[in-house]
């Protein structure tokens, strides 16, 4: 698509802006508004199981409001006495305006009833905008950037509600705002399917990995071996020549030396050694307890059910671990093997506690496994399971840098179109889904 720029642009006057095309407006946002921009209540409601949803920052991260993230649910009491304040609209901007993701916009596209906290400034345009174009446009670089320039910290960045009603807006004729809000939904939406498409092949390499990964390590390379039942229901046949047996046969336990230390005394002991916890490396420390290279496994946390990181981990060097990871000595340097085949087991069955899931020393040791008796096998295993490790990071390292390059050109796209350094006025005919907010 060949697109245009406009014949005559001006200097906007404000530096993070630059120049727009010369027929379009510029104005604070206070002066796009139809009603004053405002926020949600500064108190903490009583969160109830069932009520009103109360949206805050997480749940507008995406851009779009996702009420499987909101805070929690109000009391019609407290929903009537904070909509004395604000009553949520169809196609009210919100804005993130304090925490790590100030600056984070979305848009009501539904007519669900609900109610917003603090965090959140609304805009709410007067008919002579486009709430998807302004939308737009406080998604663009430039804008991300005039909040940047104006935040402040306190404990947390944040931008005040004066603050933001003064940042300025460009804007055409209304006419020509709909037709770049059309233009970037169409566009951005080709854009979001391909990085879909990228996203959906991360997750099909991830479980290649595991797959192919935890096969190698619970039947072993060849499959024409004989096999035998191991005796264990969840484990099923195992090369007839390999031993089973618990972990604590193949491997000694060395959790009576890990030392926890609170975060105050991390603040003050920081240093160049890794702080080891349940998830891997969580800060670094001015001393170490281990100068050898040993497998780390999760004793506690989600991370025991979700498996979003490795359960079990190599440790190398010299570290420090806390009482959150257990730690083994393995029989033989393949920690890699070792790793992997803790990593391989289904632990739910054996793990105790629901708020806090916990796998403890003694279900770790007890749990059964079959290993190769040869310590040669249990290379040729280490040594296949790196080079799939590698080829498959590669791979998902390039569908990752796909992503990051889908993701600047949307940027670049959007940020083009708002600020006019692209004239895609013309080039769509359809009305938007939000033209019946104008």
């Amino acid at each position: 698509m060949s697109i245009s720029r406009y014949e005559k642009y001006k200097d906007s006057g404000i530096d993070w802006l630059g120049e727009v095309p010369e027929h379009w407006g510029i104005r604070a946002i206070k002066h796009i508004v139809s009603t004053p921009i405002t926020d949600g209540p500064h108190e903490t409601p009583e969160f109830i199981d069932e009520g009103v949803p109360f949206v805050s920052a997480e749940a507008v991260s995406t851009g779009e409001i996702d009420f499987d993230k909101i805070r929690g649910f109000i009391s019609e009491e407290d929903n009537a006495r904070y909509s004395q304040k604000y009553i949520p609209r169809l196609h009210d901007i919100y804005m993130v305006k304090s925490g790590a993701t100030t600056g984070v916009t979305a848009i009501v596209e539904v007519a669900a009833r609900f109610n917003i906290w603090s965090p959140l400034a609304v805009i709410r345009c007067s008919a002579k905008f486009h709430p998807y174009f302004i939308l737009n446009f406080m998604r663009s670089k430039n804008f991300q950037e005039a909040i940047t320039l104006n935040w402040n910290f306190g404990t947390q960045q944040n931008i005040g509600m004066g603050v933001i009603e003064n940042l300025s807006v460009p804007y055409p004729p209304l006419k020509e705002q709909s037709a770049i809000a059309v233009f970037l939904d169409q566009e951005t939406a080709k854009i979001e399917a391909l990085i879909v498409e990228q996203q959906r092949l991360i997750a099909l390499l991830t479980e290649k990995r595991q797959a192919v990964i935890s096969h190698a390590v619970i039947k072993g390379l060849n499959s024409a071996v004989p096999m035998k039942d191991s005796g264990v229901e969840w484990l099923g046949e195992v090369p007839k020549h390999w031993d089973v047996g618990a972990i604590k046969r193949f491997a000694s336990f060395l959790d009576h030396r890990r030392i926890p230390l609170s975060s105050e005394e991390r603040s003050y002991r920081c240093g160049s050694f890794p702080y080891y916890g349940a998830s891997g490396i969580i800060d670094s420390v001015d001393e170490y307890i281990f100068d050898e290279d040993l497998v780390l496994v999760s004793e506690d946390g989600a991370n025991l059910i979700n498996r979003v990181t490795p359960i079990a981990f190599v440790a190398r060097e010299r570290y420090w671990v806390n009482n959150h990871a257990h730690i083994l000595r393995p029989a033989d340097s393949n920690l890699i093997y070792w790793a992997e085949r803790i990593e391989a087991i289904n632990l739910i069955p054996f793990i105790t506690g629901s708020a806090q899931p916990k796998l403890t020393i003694e279900a770790l040791a007890n749990l059964v496994i079959a290993v190769p008796p040869s310590e040669r096998e249990r290379s040729d295993i280490e040594r296949f399971v790196v080079q799939q490790s590698v080829q498959l990071a590669d791979l998902v390292d390039e569908a990752q840098k796909g992503i990051t390059l889908l993701q600047e050109r949307r940027s670049a796209l959007i940020s083009a179109a708002v600020t006019g350094k692209i004239n895609v006025y013309g080039l769509v005919a359809a009305q938007p889904k939000s033209e019946a907010a104008t």
